[in-house]
């Protein structure tokens, strides 16, 4: 059961940390400073935290003109989130 608890903290966690970098990348795009590469996003995105960048995308309007962000992301999202669904299932 410990472990099914872990699983959906490192989840939330994964998507709250997407949905602040896509804050960051938006702010820094204003200011013309230093940005986060598209591959950080990418690896956050694949590794659980798509659903957190797409909402960050989509509230920050943020890359929304990126074919990739706005066709692949939310279909990384529900890939990922099914994927933590059929994980939390099979260890229950």
């Amino acid at each position: 059961m410990a472990n099914i608890g872990l699983i959906v903290l490192i989840y939330i966690l994964l998507n709250f940390y997407g949905y602040i970098l896509m804050n960051i990348d938006k702010k820094r795009a204003i200011k013309n400073e230093w940005r986060i590469s598209e591959k950080k996003l990418w690896v956050i995105s694949i590794v659980g935290g798509a659903l957190g960048v797409t909402i960050g995308m989509k509230h920050f309007r943020h890359k929304t003109k990126h074919f990739s962000f706005k066709y692949f992301l939310p279909l990384l999202s529900l890939l990922t989130l099914a994927l933590y669904v059929f994980f939390i299932i099979n260890l229950a």
